[in-house]
């Protein structure tokens, strides 16, 4: 996936583009959207303000929904849209 972020002061929206190079079935494309757009509704609150388009890529077809929205949230960390996350049970200091 790639990612294109136009940071602005209105709040975190999303767009969403998948073709039919990455699967040619509608319920695949499908899946990939509905999977991005709620892991988007979770995080919603901890993004920094702005327009997000994400392009999938032929790959996102084979991912399981897990995987696929762990790439995605792996994506939003790499761009500083969203900050790392410490793992959980894992001692600081």
């Amino acid at each position: 996936m790639s990612l294109h972020w136009l940071r602005d002061a209105q709040p975190p929206r999303l767009g969403l583009a998948v073709s039919r190079k990455v699967d040619p079935h509608a319920v695949g494309r499908n899946r990939i959207k509905r999977n991005l757009r709620e892991q988007f509704r979770h995080l919603r609150g901890e993004l920094a303000g702005g327009a997000y388009v994400v392009v999938a890529r032929r790959p996102a077809a084979d991912l399981p929904n897990a995987e696929l929205r762990a790439a995605f949230v792996a994506l939003l960390q790499r761009a500083g849209a969203l900050p790392p996350h410490d793992e959980p049970g894992t001692m600081t200091g």
